[in-house]
């Protein structure tokens, strides 16, 4: 049985997912509209977020790995998602 918080967390994390499937698409779609740069980075930026988020999920959940290693997995992600995101600004 899932506890209360254990259900919160997970719903949190899906809501999250979706929300980061949603900009990435989005952003890619503007790309494509557009033929530009920064939006082609802006997309994959995003994607990497998003997908540190369902990567720390999915090894938590169902690879019974270490709450701490998974949250470290989800940060270097999300580092390299706002790196990607950065370069994109910075030209």
């Amino acid at each position: 049985m899932v506890d209360t918080t254990t259900a919160v967390l997970m719903a949190v994390r899906l809501a999250v997912l979706g929300l980061g499937i949603l900009i990435t698409y989005y952003s890619f779609e503007a790309y494509r509209r557009t033929g530009t740069y920064y939006m082609r980075n802006a997309a994959i930026g995003f994607g990497i977020i998003t997908l540190g988020v369902f990567i720390e999920g999915v090894l938590f959940e169902f690879g019974g790995l270490d709450l701490a290693f998974v949250h470290l997995i989800e940060s270097v992600a999300i580092g390299l998602g706002f790196v990607v995101l950065l370069i994109s600004l910075r030209r």
